[in-house]
């Protein structure tokens, strides 16, 4: 039977790359590359990425609460200094049987037979998995990057839905999970560059203690207000604690 190894929570901000500041981004690239050490280690062969898209894959006119994505990928499709758009190696066999034991469950979802993935995906499937493609990437798109979103506790409840169907998996994977968002940030508001450490410190505790019930509480509009519009993406750190 297939299991989960491991859980992640990882940045997935294109700025890193783009630096236009130029700032100190070593930090960011070696907890990158320490997630891929310890990936490889856990000697997993399949990674579910959750994210959110940005108006990138889907466009305004296609809001998907959750798609799964089976298929050939690629990407990242937006243009980012040192990561190519190029193939991103997929398991679509169990892509599929997820897809259909969550749908069986009666959790509501979407499937995608192809898809070119943008940086929420496209960045830790090149950052933090093995270059030498051992691990198969199975994205998960969340309604986290524009309304109408998720409902947050769903995105948790999401997690656990995602956990009984990687056990009950007949197949024998061995099964990481990433979490791909951001915590603070304003996205093309006048508030853009904003951050507040207050909040982001609030987060981490709580992913680091274990607990969801601090984050579980936030309303939609306490989000926004303390931690942007960005920061809605903590419904993937949440799927994460969800599942683990």
């Amino acid at each position: 039977m297939s299991k989960i190894v491991g859980g992640f929570t990882v940045s997935h901000d294109p700025l890193v790359f783009i630096n236009p500041q130029n700032l100190d981004v070593a930090p960011i690239r070696q907890a990158y590359d320490e997630i891929r050490r310890r990936i490889a280690e856990l000697r997993a062969s399949v990674a579910i990425i959750v994210a959110a898209d940005h108006y990138i894959v889907f466009g305004p006119r296609l809001l998907p609460q959750i798609v799964i994505c089976g298929g050939e990928i690629t990407g990242p499709v937006d243009a980012l200094p040192g990561i190519p758009n190029q193939p991103i190696p997929h398991n679509e066999n169990f892509a599929r049987r997820v897809f259909d034991h969550i749908l069986h469950a009666d959790f509501d979802l979407a499937f995608s037979n192809g898809t070119g993935v943008d940086h929420g995906i496209g960045i830790p499937a090149h950052q933090c998995l093995p270059a030498n493609g051992s691990v198969a990437t199975v994205p998960v798109y969340m309604a986290s990057g524009v309304e109408p979103f998720i409902p947050i506790r769903r995105a948790y409840r999401f997690g656990g839905a995602l956990k009984t169907a990687i056990e009950e998996d007949p197949g024998d994977e061995r099964v990481v999970l990433l979490g791909s968002g951001g915590i603070s940030h304003w996205v093309g508001t006048g508030e853009m560059g904003k951050i507040n450490t207050e909040f982001d410190t609030f987060v981490l505790d709580a992913i680091t203690s274990g607990d969801p019930d601090p984050l579980l509480a936030l309303s939609d509009q306490e989000i926004m207000s303390r931690g942007g519009n960005g920061a809605m993406e903590i419904r993937h750190f949440l799927a994460v604690m969800g599942a683990m």
